[in-house]
């Protein structure tokens, strides 16, 4: 779509009020403390999902594209924080933080499905179709979604009288959340470009669809793998590591048009982003016990302020130099301040 309809203006802009419903969503996840409300708003989120995708498959509307990312956005939310909410109040496993890690794995098989079936359409069709096509199978997929997920009486009530509790934000978990904040500006302007900064290198024409390939197959394993470490480690030391391997991911492009160097960049960034999704909420679950939501629903809106403000910042950057670099070099930098927030959050004299 990138190459043949859109501008990279008119992405970045797209992205951002795409990252504007998530941000919604995210505050509205916030209230939401009755489980039967939060099991139908996931599901909520899930027809909203593929309803936009129809939308951007049947029609050329801007208006109607618009409304569509925004909505989008809103029912990813609800998908990814109030989903991660229910799945971790459902589990009950000794190692919840290992089966988190597979749970959050899902974001990298979509990935991969996506992208192959989306080149494969696209051999002989428009994005139009390919847009139908997943919408098609992310509606066979969600038959199951829709039959399994449902809770006992005894769950529901227990949930009820679980109230909200504000004093788990103190200034640890203050600086945890300014932290997410920093990986949502990562996240997003590598999720946003990064198929195009590459084909935007000399020499590497056409090879962004490989290099976003690569970010689904490196995210598969990523979250499972980055929770065992937690589980082993310090969740806040894997956290500081994660997001090291981001700062220099994003920063690999501007120093080489190698093909292998950014598809190492693509891996880094697929390694890292699912996987700092899956420590952060972990971390936020753990921390607000019986009340996931409320802290991961604070944090996700960290997150989403991030989202929403670096696809401006990028277009305006691109547009003003012409390439990417001083987007990339920004957004290293503050993904670089959140490594700084969670070292912070080590000092003896931090209140937890």
């Amino acid at each position: 779509m990138l190459q043949d309809y859109l501008s990279v203006t008119q992405a970045g802009i797209l992205a951002s009020l795409n990252f504007f419903g998530y941000l919604s969503g995210a505050l509205f996840s916030i209230s939401l403390k009755n489980i039967q409300k939060k099991v139908f708003y996931f599901r909520l989120g899930i027809i909203l999902s593929i309803l936009t995708a129809l939308i951007l498959g049947t029609t050329h509307s801007e208006i109607l594209w618009i409304v569509s990312r925004v909505l989008a956005g809103f029912g990813s939310a609800m998908i990814l924080l109030v989903g991660a909410s229910l799945v971790m109040l459902k589990l009950n496993l000794e190692f919840k933080t290992k089966a988190m890690g597979i749970h959050f794995s899902g974001i990298g098989f979509a990935i991969i499905i996506s992208e192959l079936v989306s080149q494969m359409v696209l051999e002989n069709n428009s994005w139009g179709e390919a847009w139908l096509v997943l919408a098609f199978m992310a509606f066979i997929f969600s038959f199951y979604i829709f039959h399994i997920l449902s809770f006992d009486k005894e769950a529901h009530k227990a949930a009820l009288q679980k109230e909200s509790n504000k004093s788990i934000f103190s200034p640890y978990v203050i600086l945890l959340i300014l932290a997410y904040l920093t990986e949502g500006v990562g996240f997003v302007v590598q999720g946003t470009f990064l198929p195009e900064i590459v084909n935007s290198l000399k020499g590497l024409e056409g090879k962004g669809n490989l290099a976003w390939l690569i970010v689904g197959i490196a995210g598969v394993p990523s979250s499972i793998l980055w929770m065992r470490l937690a589980h082993r480690f310090n969740s806040v030391d894997v956290i500081i590591f994660a997001l090291s391997l981001q700062v220099i991911g994003i920063l690999l492009p501007t120093l080489s048009t190698n093909i292998y160097v950014n598809l190492l960049s693509a891996a880094l960034y697929g390694s890292t982003f699912i996987g700092l999704v899956a420590l952060f909420m972990n971390l936020g679950g753990q921390i607000s016990k019986h009340n996931p939501v409320i802290l991961m629903g604070s944090m996700t809106a960290a997150y989403g302020i991030g989202q929403v403000v670096a696809p401006l910042y990028s277009v305006a950057l691109i547009a003003h130099f012409g390439n990417f670099d001083t987007t990339l070099y920004l957004t290293a930098f503050i993904v670089f301040l959140g490594v700084v927030l969670m070292l912070l959050t080590k000092s003896d004299t931090v209140i937890k």
